[in-house]
Order: structure tokens, then sequence, then C-alpha cells
């Protein structure tokens, strides 16, 4: 009696899993091909053994002002690097209004000396030409370096990255926050494909005496040479900078510049998943748009403004995507300049309501930490904090 009470629950164990098996069977022919995709998707994600930043790209004529590509311009992303784009926004500035020159010496502290690399290696105690920190910047990216332009102007590193977030503003980078001058990871320094092109024209028209600057191949410094990370110059036709960038976070960036028979584009790539993938796309984008650009430059130059009492100009939207506008509001705008000039001014900040992501949250933070007072710059030689 025992025994075949046994062997009844076997068979019927048997018969359940049988049905299971069967039925899930079933279910996977019956779903739909959206669902297959999905589940596809979800075991490819789980496989993923790294994090993967999402890509953001955005080309722009710097002629008219006109988009001719984009995919998700205004996401929050990390610039990595990049941001020394705007550190030596900075550093140009200072030259221009003579506080430094290109033989100044720039003193090296102990903070800037303990900086991760890339880096040139600097000791605390010495100094470095600004000609040679502008140089070491662009080519090897050195973060000791931005560092040691970050103190030498602001006196420390945390209020030159205040003032470089009121630059931002000040130029219309509404979205983007600085919290170091050298792109090192932090989850409160982030950007937009959008901003970065912003800053990409804006360094052009207000330092078209530095700017050149971007296109070194090689910096020969201590015996050493340093080749310039930017892998299209001199492979891309036009192609005359500006700065590459990398952290795990934000995966592998490039905001470039390019110049062809009169046309000249901006160009951002963020989130590449190798170096070689990001240039391959920003090449495909330069091949592919710098023909639709216009010849002749019709927008007004980038310009700041004050970041606290600028009116608001009457039509002046930076970087607008006439394509995905009516006909006849991009005529209004046209008839508009026509009729007085407008000057770019910044766009108002983008509403951030909510902080649904870590990403999110973090700029959120971080912009309201932003002391809204002038920039006050210290003098050429300022000691810096050891």
């Amino acid at each position: 009696m025992g025994l075949s009470r046994v062997f009844g629950a076997r068979r019927r164990l048997s018969a359940v899993a049988a049905s299971l098996t069967v039925a899930f069977a079933v279910t996977s022919l019956m779903s739909t091909p959206a669902e297959a995709r999905k589940r596809h998707h979800y075991k490819r994600h789980a496989a993923a053994n790294s994090y993967s930043p999402a890509f953001s790209s955005l080309v722009v004529d710097a002629n008219s002002g006109r988009v001719l590509q984009s995919q998700n311009p205004d996401e929050l992303r990390h610039p990595a690097s990049v941001t020394k784009v705007m550190t030596l926004y900075m550093l140009f500035e200072q030259l221009e209004k003579g506080r430094f020159r290109l033989d100044s010496p720039l003193r090296v502290s102990s903070h800037a000396a303990s900086m991760a690399p890339s880096k040139l290696g600097l000791e605390p105690g010495e100094t470095i030409e600004v000609e040679d920190a502008i140089k070491a910047l662009v080519t090897k990216s050195a973060n000791d370096v931005a560092a040691t332009v970050a103190e030498n102007i602001g006196g420390d590193e945390d209020t030159f990255a205040e003032m470089m977030t009121r630059k931002a503003r000040a130029l219309g980078m509404s979205r983007t926050v600085y919290k170091n001058a050298s792109g090192l990871p932090n989850p409160q320094q982030v950007t937009t494909a959008r901003d970065l092109a912003l800053l990409g024209r804006a360094i052009q028209d207000r330092f078209p005496r530095y700017y050149k600057y971007f296109g070194t191949p090689n910096f020969y410094y201590a015996g050493a040479v340093h080749r310039n990370h930017n892998r299209l110059l001199g492979r891309i036709e036009g192609i005359d900078g500006i700065k590459t960038g990398y952290t795990r976070a934000s995966g592998f960036n490039l905001l470039t510049s390019a110049r062809r028979d009169g046309r000249h584009i901006i160009a951002v790539v963020l989130g590449g998943k190798t170096a070689r993938v990001r240039d391959n796309i920003m090449a495909s984008l330069v091949e592919t748009q710098i023909a639709r650009a216009a010849t002749g430059r019709t927008t007004t130059m980038v310009a700041e403004a004050n970041a606290e009492d600028a009116p608001a100009p009457r039509r002046a939207v930076a970087f607008a995507d006439t394509e995905a506008m009516r006909p006849d509001a991009t005529r209004d705008i046209v008839r508009d300049i026509a009729r007085e000039p407008v000057r770019e001014r910044p766009r108002p900040p983008a509403p951030i309501q909510t902080a649904s992501t870590p990403m999110a949250a973090a700029v959120l933070a971080a912009s309201q930490s932003v002391k809204a007072r002038p920039a006050v710059v210290s003098a050429p030689f300022a000691r810096t904090r050891r």
C-alpha cells in the first residue's frame, strides 16, 4: 500500500512537471515579437559587466546656428576632460585682460601635484609657464596642470569651479555644473551636448588668437613628447580641435570643430563605447553634416551676459533647430533679426523638477550650491593652498 502511494505521487509529480514544461513552451511560442525583444534586451543588460553611459550627440552649423543633427542633446552627461575647455576659456580670459602673459609662471601646489593621471608629474613648489600649461591641457590633458591653472586664477580649485559654473551660466550653458577644473570623476559635475556645443562656439568667437592651441599635434616638455589625444586631428579634413575626455561614468567624449570651404560646424559626441567607436561616429558626423552647413556667417557671435541682471532679448534661442520650427515662426525670427541686432543671451535654465535619477539629484544639489555672486579673480600670482 505504501509503495503504491509513493509511485502514484511520483507519477503525478511527473505529469505536473510535463504540463508546466509544455505550458512554458506554448507561452514562449505565443509571445509577441516585442516581448521577445524585451527579454533579449534584459538578457543582454544582465550579461553586461560594466556601466555603459547613454549616448548623446549634436552637430551645429556655427555660421547659422542651425542644428544639423541631434540625439539626446539636453540629457545630463559627465563631461570628463572636456571640462578643460572651460578651464582654458578662463585662462584665455586672464591673458586677454593682461593679468597673465604666455611666459607667466604658474606655481604648483601639493594639491595640484597630487592629482591622478593623466598628468605631467609636476612637483610641489615648481612652476610652469602659461603657454606650456595651455599645451599640456590640449594634448596630454594633464590633470595636475588643470588644478595648477585653477589655483593660480581662483586661489583654490573649489572657488575656481564656482567661477567656471557662473561663466557657464553667463554663456547660456544652463544645465552645466563644474566641481573641478580637470574633469576627474565627480557625480555632481554634469553638462549636456548642447551646452558643450555652445562652449565650443564661444571659445572660438571670444579667443581666436588662443584657440589655435587646440590644434597642437604634439607637446614637448622636460624631454618627453606628448601627443594630442584627439586622433582626428590631421586625419579628417578641416578638423582644428577641440578636446577629448573619458571616465568610466562618462564614456568616451569628444567636442570638435571642423571648417571646409567657408563652412564651419561644431560637433559633440558623448558616451562612446570606445575611443575608436567615438572617433568613427564623429568622423561620420563631420563628413555627412558639413556639406549641409552654410557658407557664410549669418548668426551673431556668442556673447556673455551678466548672470544677475541681463534682460532677456526679444527672440534669441541658442542653437535654434530651425528645421523643427514652424515656417512662419522661422520667418518671424529672421524678420526681427533683420530689424534690430540681437545678441545671444543665456537660455532660461532647463527645469529640473524632480530628482528621479542619481545624476538628476546630483545636478540639482550642485546647482543650488553655486553662489550667485560676481566672479572674483585673484591677483596673477596669488599664493595657492598647500
